[in-house]
């Protein structure tokens, strides 16, 4: 999906201003300015997490603060 938006965006300022400015230039700019809003949003749905991507609770290597997390998570029972 990342190489899709970047490929559109990266035809858009390719064709805004090589064919599109001969006719129209604020057309050619307002492709641009649409062009420019692609990449951060690229950005975003490349990084995005699903709901089972529990990346944040990754063992850290402390067998207490992994214990201690799991319990928080629902992983384990309380201890009593």
């Amino acid at each position: 999906m990342y190489f899709a938006m970047m490929g559109i965006c990266i035809g858009l300022f390719v064709l805004a201003w090589a064919v599109v400015r001969l006719w129209s230039v604020p057309a050619a700019v307002g492709m641009c300015v649409v062009a420019m809003v692609i990449p951060p949003v690229a950005a975003m749905v490349a990084n995005r997490r699903g709901p089972d991507d529990r990346w944040w609770d990754d063992p850290s290597g402390d067998p207490k603060s992994d214990e201690w997390w799991d319990e928080l998570d629902g992983k384990k029972p309380p201890r009593p």
